[in-house]
């Protein structure tokens, strides 16, 4: 972790890039397991496993808060939010209607040399999903599943829709590996059983197939869904 910084501007430049950071160690602590749903621990406790002050661990922890990750406990810190089965099924809701609008749009786009460009990396993060959800490797599909929607997502040119679905899909995350990772769920217990579809459905528009892109969605909402509650009902 960089330090606070010197000077004016540096330093509050700094402390930024250091909240960001210590937000983005957090999120990753959360998404391994590490730190489990319903886990409390305070400012300090975060600050002196950093090694850093309390202002920038506040900040981030403060930013997780807002995006749904961690709940504030009165007088004792933050928690890890506990998501339920039914928040997953309203996220996968939500996550329908935004696919659906985002896939007519590009369905009625045509698709210029610089858009195929764009899909054609946002294929190669597929194929990295696609690898790590075959294998089962729960810690590498995570990573490359966020950067896949995000720069999927960013072909609309909207900050707005990215940063929103980004934000859901990490939740979703967030809620889904409480299940994935619980008791004797391992790495072979889940090949096979996670979508690794990214693929077709880069394929897929890249045809301008909006009906195809919102079939793979489905089935992907469907296999996610009846995964998620299956593992939570034992």
């Amino acid at each position: 972790m960089p330090g606070t910084g010197t000077g004016g501007g540096t330093g509050a430049v700094t402390r930024s890039t250091l909240r960001q950071q210590l937000a983005d160690a957090l999120r990753d602590e959360v998404l391994a397991g590490r730190l489990k749903p319903g886990q409390e621990f305070t400012v300090k406790e975060i600050a002196e496993q950093y090694g850093v002050s309390a202002t920038p661990v506040r900040e981030a922890l403060v930013d997780l808060s807002a995006q749904g990750l961690l709940d504030a406990v009165q007088h004792r810190g933050f928690e890890v939010r506990a998501y339920s089965v039914a928040d997953y099924r309203n996220m996968v809701e939500a996550r329908i209607l935004i696919a659906d609008g985002m896939f007519r749009r590009l369905g009625d786009r045509k698709v210029d040399p610089r858009t195929a460009a764009a899909l054609a990396g946002v294929r190669r993060r597929g194929e990295e999903a696609r690898r790590a959800a075959t294998a089962g490797d729960l810690d590498i599909l995570i990573g490359y599943d966020l950067r896949f929607w995000r720069e999927l997502s960013a072909l609309f040119g909207n900050p707005y829709l990215t940063d929103f679905l980004h934000r859901l899909r990490v939740q979703s995350w967030v809620c889904a590996v409480q299940y994935l990772r619980q008791g004797s769920h391992e790495t072979d217990d889940l090949k096979g059983r996670l979508w690794a579809d990214h693929t077709d459905l880069v394929d897929a528009l890249s045809r301008r197939d909006a009906q195809s892109a919102q079939e793979i969605i489905a089935g992907y909402d469907e296999q996610s869904l009846t995964l998620v509650e299956r593992l939570a009902d034992g």
